[in-house]
C-alpha cells in the first residue's frame, strides 16, 4: 500500500516524558541498547529533552520537564501489561510503544530483558480467532509480540510482523464517540 497524500518515511521520533533522565537513559541505552543521539537542557529552566536511537532512522524522544504532574495509572498511561492487569489508557494518552524486531531474534531479546531483570509478559501470537490470541502459531497469527514497562511505568512492546497484509485485513467498521461507554469516576 502506497501512500498518495505525502511521502512517509517511519516516525522521526515519538516524544515521551521521563521522570529522571538518568534512570530514562540506563534503561533505554543500558539495556535497550539504543544510543543517545543528542540532548539539550530547554530554555528558562524548563526541563531536558534527549533523542535514542530506534532504529531505521526512526528516533524516541523523552522529556524530562522541571514541574512535571505526574502521570495517572489507567489514565495517562496503561496501568499493566496485558495479561496482567488493566491495559485500558484514556483517549489521547499514549497506550505503548512497539519497536519492531526480527523474527529469528525474538526468543533471544526475550531472554536477553529477562535476564537484566525487566518483568516481561508472555508471548502472544495475535491471530483474527474470537479471543484475538492463539495458544500456538498458526498462518492466521500476523504478529507475534510480549509487553513490558520502563522504569516510568510506559508500556513497551517487542514485535514482529509474521505475514504481510492484504485488502482481507481492513474490512473493520470504524466506530465513533457515540459508540463510547464513557467510565463513572467516583
Amino acid at each position: 500500500m502506497t501512500n498518495t497524500e505525502f511521502e512517509l518515511r517511519g516516525f522521526n521520533h515519538v516524544a515521551l516524558v521521563s521522570s529522571d533522565m538518568q534512570r530514562t537513559i540506563d534503561f533505554y541505552s543500558g539495556i535497550l541498547g539504543m544510543p543517545l543521539l543528542k540532548s539539550l537542557d530547554l530554555p528558562d529552566n524548563l526541563g531536558q529533552h534527549f533523542f535514542f536511537d530506534a532504529g531505521n532512522g526512526n528516533s524516541l524522544a523523552f522529556f524530562w520537564f522541571t514541574e512535571a504532574a505526574d502521570g495517572v495509572p489507567g489514565i495517562s498511561a496503561p496501568e499493566e501489561k496485558p495479561g496482567f492487569g488493566e491495559w485500558i489508557s484514556a483517549v489521547s494518552s499514549l497506550n505503548h510503544v512497539a519497536f519492531d524486531v526480527p523474527a529469528e531474534k525474538f526468543a533471544e531479546y526475550r531472554a536477553k530483558l529477562k535476564a537484566a531483570g525487566v518483568q516481561v509478559g508472555p508471548i502472544v501470537n495475535h491471530d483474527n480467532s474470537p479471543t484475538q490470541v492463539a495458544l500456538e502459531m498458526n498462518d492466521d497469527v500476523y504478529v507475534r509480540s510480549f509487553y513490558f514497562q520502563d522504569p516510568d511505568g510506559i508500556l513497551l512492546e517487542f514485535a514482529t510482523w509474521m505475514r504481510e497484509f492484504g485488502p482481507d485485513d481492513v474490512g473493520t467498521k470504524p466506530r465513533t464517540e457515540a459508540d463510547r461507554r464513557k467510565p463513572v469516576h467516583a
